[in-house]
């Protein structure tokens, strides 16, 4: 039995997987962390710092403001960390990064085993349509109410496809300042934000006379939950060290 603390187990997310949860029988949520009042079957708290219960994993969708109390509390008491929430910059990196000499974390820009396989196809053959002389581009969509933009899924894909090309490839948000033929060395990221989208992300790789595309659509979250529940049951008992969802889908 792997037993979790949910941290933001009153947002969207936090009620999927408190759904999950209750029907895997390899799981359960002793204890949640909310600011706003819950009606959860577990005890809640305002602070992860006031939490009493032992447990073998945090999941994380909370947001960004929590992650230095989360990560206080990780490793205060050895718990390791599911880490879900986007929008980190290179400052929170830098303490994730530092926290996981000390306890296990898992960090990922999108929980999905999609999304993540993808980013396995990228790495591997980028290079080939790169060398082709094909363009890049990235589009994401999301709901309206995301806060964010580009995705970090969009970003980790492109990071994907940057890294066995030595990095060398600028990303490009906005085209509208210039006038210009495209260079080579960009991947155009592109956010749509509108309605209800849960997530879409498409990949195009564009050369002469031919286009190969693939695409992500995620029509649920439930997704995600299912994603760090498995994240949360792989990092029971891991030693200190920073670890991605392909390293949970590899076992």
């Amino acid at each position: 039995m792997t037993r979790i603390i949910m941290s933001g187990c009153n947002g969207h997310m936090g009620r999927v997987i408190t759904s999950l949860v209750e029907k895997d029988p390899e799981v359960c949520i002793v204890a949640g962390v909310d600011v706003t009042e819950c009606t959860c079957t577990y005890p809640v708290y305002k602070s992860i710092l006031d939490v009493l219960e032992e447990a073998d994993a945090v999941i994380d969708f909370s947001a960004i403001g929590a992650l230095d109390s989360i990560l206080d509390f990780g490793v205060k008491t050895n718990t390791p960390l599911v880490l879900c929430t986007t929008g980190y910059g290179k400052e929170h990196l830098d303490k994730i990064n530092e926290a996981s000499k000390k306890v296990a974390i898992l960090r990922s820009a999108n929980m999905s085993v999609g999304i993540n396989t993808i980013m396995n196809l990228l790495e591997q053959f980028s290079k080939t349509f790169a060398d082709a002389g094909f363009d890049i581009e990235i589009v994401e969509k999301h709901h309206n109410q995301k806060l964010d933009a580009p995705s970090g899924t969009a970003l980790a894909l492109a990071d994907s496809i940057n890294a066995p090309l030595n990095n060398e490839y600028e990303y490009v948000y906005d085209r509208s300042a210039r006038r210009e033929k495209r260079p080579k060395k960009e991947i155009g990221i592109s956010a749509v934000r509108g309605g209800s989208i849960v997530g879409e992300h498409e990949i195009i790789f564009a050369g002469t006379d031919e286009v190969i595309e693939i695409k992500h659509t995620a029509y649920s979250k439930a997704i995600f939950g299912k994603g760090a529940v498995e994240a949360a049951k792989f990092l029971k008992g891991k030693e200190a060290g920073l670890y991605n969802m392909r390293n949970a889908m590899a076992t």
